[in-house]
Formats: C-alpha cells, structure tokens, sequence
C-alpha cells in the first residue's frame, strides 16, 4: 500500500498543487495543503471505491481541506500579507494602474455566480485544461469550456 500511495503521488501531486493554487492563489498555502491532502488521502485509501477518477477523489478531499482552512482563518480572522515584491523596472504609476486593473478584474470574477467563479480560478491561475477542469468538477470538457466562455462574458459586461 506505501508503494501504491507513493506511485499516486507521483502521478497526481502537481495537478493537485495546481488545483489547489487556483483556489488559495498563493504558491505557500498551496504546497502546504497538497502535502496535507496526500498526508489524509493515506488514511482513507481504503474508503476510496473507484468510483471516480483518483485525481478527482484527490481534488475533492484537497478541496474539502481548503474549506477547512478558511473556517480556521475566518475564525482567528487574521489575513495574509502578500511576499510579492513590486518589481523595480516598473515605474510606480505603471504600477498603481497595473493593480488598478488587476483589482477591477478580480472584483468582476467575484460578482460571478459558482461553478463559473471556480472556473475562472481553476483555468486563470491553477492554469488547468478544460479537460482537467472538467475531470476535477466532474463534468465534460465542452462544459468547462462553455462554462469559462460564459464567465468572460458576464466579465466583459461588468468591465
């Protein structure tokens, strides 16, 4: 079972680290809850029955793991400050107007209804397929892509 559990590993530790930085965005979380997932999905690989895929039933437990984590940081409601360093070749008002847009577009992303904002994250920043998205949802490939194609609409209307 150590040497199934490792081969797992191998195979699915990145595409679960990707899901899991669409939905933390930060590089950190993500690496730690990975490691968190795989540590739980040891534990309970005799629960798994094979009725999904091994990297959707992976998703699914990094996911409910990421749910925990913000009932945690909501109840000591502190909040992260981000390492990113603004880059010194960028002047400070191309800066200002980069952040400015940055933050008009993720407000439009939140304004979207789920599963279309999970999309987005998954597609954007974990840059998943729309196949891998489709997989991790449990859905089809076509839907992920008309589900992405549906939310740039609805964010081209509020932009």
């Amino acid at each position: 079972m150590k040497s199934d559990m490792e081969q797992i590993y191998r195979e699915y530790a990145q595409s679960v680290y990707k899901f899991l930085l669409s939905l933390t965005h930060n590089e950190d979380t993500a690496e730690e809850l990975t490691q968190e997932t795989f540590y739980r999905a040891t534990y309970s690989i005799d629960k798994y029955d094979g009725s999904c895929k091994v990297s959707v039933w992976l998703c699914q437990i990094a996911k409910h793991i990421w749910y925990q984590e913000l009932e945690k940081r909501k109840k000591r409601d502190t909040h992260e400050l981000s390492d990113d360093v603004p880059s010194s070749e960028i002047s400070l008002e191309d800066r200002a107007i980069l952040a400015s847009d940055k933050a008009t577009l993720y407000r439009a992303i939140h304004l979207l209804s789920e599963p279309m904002k999970e999309v987005v994250h998954m597609r954007l920043t974990g840059e998943f397929s729309f196949a891998e998205i489709g997989e991790i949802v449990g859905k089809s490939e076509a839907w992920a892509r008309t589900t992405f194609y549906r939310a740039k609409q609805k964010i081209m209307e509020v932009l």
